[in-house]
């Protein structure tokens, strides 16, 4: 009989298993794919963001999902534990902008390399091209993993961890959520969320600016009553359905719940591409340098306060010669230009499919865990970490930190369990 068996070979199962063979039991770790940490390996670019040292409050902020649910969590293992268990193994880490930690080779593999040593040092059994077809209860106790060739494992307890619904080629295909069901969880609807969002403008449908970046801006997401919904501020990317890049990942699951919430075919979104610098004093700038140099055209004196094509599509949006000498273009001409740089508006009408998503939204619902083990509230000796969960944060590290976090916390968990009940 194993004493833990971890059902899936991502970042939290890998941790989970580190961490109950760290507290003493004996482990058996499954993936129904052919080799582990598959998810882990194409993450951060395939440079692998281990997570994120940002102070705990801040950590919590950039995850929308139940962040506070992680407060439990961190209290065992958090982001500081989680760079110094890499150090421990040898991997170097560094730290890049907002906080984002990653191993000085830039390569995810050896992360994934280090963490299959570890398991391997600690006598962990790995068994991979092992599908489970169900778990199996006695007296409300976990007793049985059920595989899909036919083969029974009893066990004492099961650590779940086999991802959500997003990146489903690194075996991420929902495979636990009936599983969780059929224990009595709650499954709270599902949704992708850190993902490119779609438009049907016609300059999106023209690719009028596809592939072009906008560095430092801020991109927001708005209700039909002209309410602001939220804000993010970094670099985004026009593609030919929409938009993409960190600022648009992030607004993606309010676009996700505004379309749902006010029952609208399309929701607006606004970029300002300057930022730091208010409307008015944008305006004042831009009059100060066309009245320095009347002759010029427009376009010459305007060049540099915002990417080439950008300006060339708010000429044409607006109708403007920019070809015309600054002198004699009215005021109010600029003040339209400057409107535009400052707010730019645009309808967007969903978001590619989960499938596409980094992140799954939604999942077993935490108010049916214990926040300080993993362990189900329904089911005696059945534990729950990573992306099953119905909890997500922001691209950056956030998602891999609460699936570390998540993923030690239920090893810890379940080897104290099997001990406390031998």
């Amino acid at each position: 009989m194993h004493e833990v068996i971890v059902i899936g070979g991502g970042p939290a199962g890998l941790m989970a298993s580190v961490s109950a063979a760290e507290h003493g039991a004996r482990v058996l770790l499954l993936d129904k794919g052919d080799k582990l940490g598959r998810k882990l390996a194409i993450s951060g670019g395939g440079r692998c963001n281990v997570t994120n040292r940002m102070p705990l409050d801040e950590l919590i902020a950039h995850i929308p999902g139940n962040g506070r649910f992680m407060y439990s969590p961190f209290s065992v293992f958090n982001n500081e534990d989680i760079i110094r268990f890499f150090e421990r193994l040898g991997i170097a880490l560094k730290e890049e902008d907002r906080g984002r930690m990653f191993p000085v080779s830039d390569k995810a593999t050896t992360v994934v390399q280090t963490l299959l040593k570890r398991i391997n040092d600690l006598g962990v059994t790995v068994r991979t091209n092992t599908a489970v077809a169900s778990l199996e209860y006695d007296d409300g106790r976990i007793a049985m993993v059920q595989l899909k060739n036919g083969e029974r494992l009893k066990t004492k307890t099961v650590i779940v961890a086999t991802g959500g619904q997003s990146v489903p080629h690194t075996g991420s295909t929902g495979d636990a959520y009936p599983w969780a069901k059929a224990a009595g969880h709650t499954i709270t609807e599902l949704y992708p969320t850190e993902v490119p969002i779609t438009s049907a403008e016609p300059f999106i449908q023209e690719k009028k600016l596809q592939g072009l970046s906008l560095r430092d801006i801020e991109l927001s997401v708005y209700a039909p009553n002209g309410k602001q919904i939220k804000t993010h501020d970094g670099d985004m990317i026009f593609t030919h359905f929409g938009l993409s890049g960190p600022a648009a990942l992030r607004c993606s699951q309010y676009v996700v719940k505004a379309l749902k919430k006010y029952k609208q075919p399309t929701i607006e979104m606004r970029i300002d591409l300057r930022p730091t610098i208010p409307a008015e004093a944008l305006f004042q700038e831009t009059i100060q340098n066309i009245k320095a140099e009347p002759k010029k055209a427009l376009k010459t004196v305007l060049r540099g306060i915002a990417p080439e094509r950008f300006l060339q599509y708010i000429y044409e949006r607006l109708r403007i010669d920019s070809n015309l000498p600054c002198a004699s273009v009215r005021h109010e001409v600029i003040r339209e230009i400057v409107q535009q740089l400052k707010s730019f508006s645009f309808h967007v009408n969903g978001t590619l499919s989960i499938e596409k998503a980094f992140v799954t939204g939604g999942g077993v619902s935490v108010k049916e865990i214990e926040p300080k083990t993993m362990h189900s509230k329904k089911k005696a000796g059945l534990f729950f970490c990573g992306e099953v969960l119905d909890i997500h944060g922001y691209t950056g590290g956030y998602n891999i930190t609460c699936a570390f976090s998540t993923g030690y916390t239920a090893g810890k968990g379940a080897a104290e369990y099997v001990h406390h009940k031998s």
